[in-house]
């Protein structure tokens, strides 16, 4: 090959190369969503993989009521991430509308970063601490990714049904089944309908914050009914706390234990990453299951 020539292709190459894009301008930037709480987060991620990047406002391990004076932080720390979201997913139960919701509302408008359109669950009032309405959860935030990116539809697909699947692991078996169905409990309210409904247990009582049914069965007023007849708890095995609530049945447990009821006090938790390697919301009800058995 002559000189002439071997220069000239090399300039080709290099024309070619300088054209080309590179990997990086060829790989779709991931949708950003930011969700007001872990437990939106979880579905969200799952079945968006590596389609999406998420990121939560309220930390899982108190309960977002709580966190007035944390949210504008834990917001301030995301800010890059939050002023260029293309989502924001919420609940939208009263936690959500009273706090997490307006913060994200008041930062976008403060700096002048835009208004915000949110996704939010057809029904806050239902939960999600059951397989049942975790699915439905679950299916609302298909929709969403849908919504937001209708081209990877049949990848959100896959990745709906395999999560969905994983919730159908962790329903009791037979045998808990029948465990479960003869264990007496005096249980924290925001945990009785995942106790009484999908895990069969039987509530004797139940516990609630003083903010609550007008204080009218705060922890304290469960102690006073079993002083005042510890015979109808004779058979309590265990008193069902729930983390993001604080330690309201830790008197519940000792009245029972200074009157011979041997209950133990267990704590559940309603939200994923609230417990060290707890991600998913099927791992957060296999953990409470697990804790009753």
């Amino acid at each position: 090959m002559d000189t002439k020539r071997f220069y000239t292709l090399i300039i080709l190459a290099l024309a070619i190369f300088s054209i080309a894009p590179s990997f990086a301008d060829q790989a779709p930037e991931r949708i950003k969503i930011v969700c007001t709480t872990s437990v939106l987060m979880d579905p969200a991620t799952f079945i968006g993989g590596d389609k999406v990047e998420a990121i939560s406002i309220a930390d899982p391990t108190l309960c977002p009521h709580l966190q007035a004076d944390i949210i504008p932080n834990r917001i301030q720390l995301n800010m890059d991430f939050i002023k260029k979201a293309d989502v924001f997913m919420a609940y939208n139960d009263n936690n959500d509308k009273n706090i997490n919701m307006p913060a994200v509302e008041n930062f976008m408008e403060a700096n002048g970063f835009g208004s915000v359109e949110w996704r939010t669950v057809s029904d806050p009032s239902r939960g999600w601490n059951t397989p049942t309405t975790a699915k439905l959860l679950a299916s609302e935030v298909f929709g969403w990714l849908v919504e937001e990116d209708p081209a990877n539809e049949g990848y959100y697909q896959e990745r709906y049904d395999e999560y969905v699947e994983s919730f159908d692991a962790v329903e009791p078996t037979d045998a808990e089944r029948e465990q479960l169905n003869q264990t007496k409990v005096i249980v924290m309210l925001w945990q009785r309908e995942p106790v009484e409904k999908w895990l069969g247990m039987e509530v004797v009582n139940f516990f609630a914050p003083e903010f609550v049914m007008n204080g009218t069965k705060t922890a304290e007023k469960v102690v006073d009914d079993i002083i005042l007849d510890p015979e109808k708890y004779a058979d309590v095995e265990y008193v069902i706390e729930n983390m993001q609530s604080g330690e309201l049945g830790k008197g519940i447990e000792e009245a029972l234990l200074d009157r011979g009821i041997n209950a133990e006090r267990v704590i559940f938790t309603n939200f994923p990453r609230s417990i060290l390697g707890v991600d998913t919301i099927p791992q957060v009800l296999s953990y409470n299951k697990q804790l009753v058995l």
